[in-house]
């Protein structure tokens, strides 16, 4: 069984993937009377990704694999496929299970890079979709999201055996009063009120622009659709605290509104630094996630700090 995890990043969950899909195949296997596959696990993303420190964390990996499962999934091999997913990646007919999670709305370039000065400066001061921002600007991220993915569905489909399957989980847009401001949009206004403040040049800020693009669920329909090799097995709208998985910490971790903040701060900043490296200097980008945590205090006060996300499920039509 040949499983490829698109977008793994490097972290104590890039293998948690791994572990869940072998959890799942082996009760699946129990339950049918079956002998286990072979699995052949391939963890994708970037040229930049630290794919070394993943490597140094295989021995514990397997030896707790053995542990739990016994000598029956020794067979599993775990390779890196370093590249981006906006393409091929693999052989015709080779994979049998793709799986994404929150990767997918990166875009593969600055969404505004090809425009011209006149439209770029339509959306001045700004680094992301605001409410404010003309119909231009949304129509160029939205451009540039459905070039990647359109690209990713048909790279997928033609590595896919018939009867594969796709499983991916991405933040998406839906229309709901509960749902707080996106983080981008947060990080906009903090970068927005550094450059009233003198902290940092505006010729940097508008050169800049955060490469995500959170689609509608008929957005993303309406692009599954047209790969006519695949099928839409199931597609679900699910929303989530942002600070999902402090709260394993005890309540009063939870209820207290600087730890929470803290939590969203430390993961964006992991998101984001490579970005803000490339167009601010160190002491800025620290300036950027104090004021950035301290917005988040704010806006728990009187949001409700929820993301909305789709689950899907495709198959290769045989």
């Amino acid at each position: 069984m040949k499983v490829a995890d698109l977008g793994c990043s490097v972290g104590p969950n890039t293998l948690l993937v791994t572990s869940n899909i072998i959890d799942i195949v082996d009760a699946t296997c129990i339950r049918l009377n079956h002998e286990p596959p072979t699995f052949q696990f391939y963890l994708n993303d970037l040229f930049g990704n630290d794919f070394n420190t993943i490597f140094n964390s295989l021995p514990d990996f397997y030896t707790r694999l053995v542990q739990d499962k016994g000598h029956k999934f020794d067979s599993c091999f775990i390779n890196a496929t370093p590249g981006s997913f906006h393409g091929r990646l693999f052989p015709n007919n080779s994979i049998n299970f793709f799986h994404s999670a929150n990767s997918l709305h990166w875009l593969s370039q600055d969404p505004l890079l090809g425009l011209t000065k006149e439209v770029k400066t339509l959306n001045k001061g700004n680094c992301h979709i605001v409410s404010t921002s003309p119909p231009e600007v949304y129509k160029a991220y939205l451009k540039q999201f459905q070039e990647g993915f359109k690209l990713f569905l048909k790279s997928r489909s033609e590595e896919l055996v018939p009867g594969g399957a796709i499983v991916l989980v991405l933040p998406c847009t839906c229309k709901s009063e509960t749902l707080s401001k996106s983080l981008w949009e947060v990080i906009n206004l903090t970068l927005y009120d550094m450059l009233l403040e003198g902290l940092i040049e505006e010729e940097k800020l508008d050169s800049f622009n955060i490469p995500t693009y959170e689609p509608t669920i008929e957005e993303i329909r309406h692009l599954i659709k047209e790969e006519e090799s695949l099928f839409l097995q199931r597609l679900e709208v699910f929303t989530v605290p942002r600070d999902e998985g402090i709260s394993e910490r005890g309540n009063d971790y939870f209820l207290d509104e600087s730890i929470r903040a803290e939590f969203i701060a430390t993961y964006t900043r992991a998101a984001m630094e490579p970005l803000l490296s490339a167009k601010f200097e160190v002491q800025v980008i620290n300036e950027l996630f104090i004021r950035f945590q301290k917005k988040l205090v704010q806006l728990m006060k009187v949001e409700k700090f929820e993301t909305a996300n789709v689950i899907i499920s495709i198959t290769k039509n045989v």
